[in-house]
């Protein structure tokens, strides 16, 4: 049953379905505007998000509002959501059963959302909602329909603050999305 934006938002706040729950902070249930045509989901919060309950704050959030504005977007723009909505300790990968509790969330979002595109944000979400065998090394910056949704999948900031000699594929894949954006959606710009 698909729940409003309210009632899931008190329901992630209070969840607790998986041992995250035990050691979190704070809930990170996403933000950006609710008819955002553009949806970036990322793995999982880190430390300064699990501290103030906002998504993509820390460093490599900093990097991911650069590479926003390269591409002339901001998050007052977009949609921005993880995998799960609790941090990992020492920020390690969500294991599959963490993500299994808080699919049904990201599900309810995305159904409330209806966004046009979606971008997962490394190799972690991408692997969850594009396709279990993603490669994200070979597979960045291309492009499947599901649901009626264009989803593509980047390097995730955090990965590209490690190894810059990523970042001239990543910004490709940045224009490449933001002429998808320009093609697809008439409120992002």
């Amino acid at each position: 049953m698909m729940l409003d934006w309210d009632t899931l938002y008190a329901e992630c706040m209070s969840c607790q379905k998986c041992g995250l729950a035990e050691t979190r902070t704070n809930v990170v249930f996403g933000e950006g505007p609710r008819d955002a045509e553009v949806m970036f989901i990322g793995e999982g919060p880190g430390e300064q998000e699990d501290k103030t309950g906002r998504p993509f704050v820390g460093r490599a959030g900093k990097f991911l509002d650069d590479m926003l504005a390269m591409i002339d977007l901001d998050r007052s723009k977009v949609f921005i959501g993880n995998m799960v909505k609790c941090r990992p300790p020492q920020n390690r990968d969500p294991l599959n059963t963490e993500q299994e509790a808080c699919i049904g969330y990201l599900r309810n979002q995305v159904a409330l959302l209806k966004p046009k595109i979606i971008v997962c944000l490394g190799r972690i979400s991408a692997i969850k909602l594009i396709r279990d065998d993603y490669k994200i090394t070979k597979e960045h910056g291309q492009w499947v329909e599901k649901a009626g949704i264009q989803m593509t999948a980047i390097y995730h900031p955090s990965a590209l603050l490690r190894d810059p000699r990523k970042r001239p594929e990543t910004f490709e894949d940045l224009k490449e999305l933001q002429s998808k954006i320009r093609d697809l959606c008439t409120h992002t710009y």
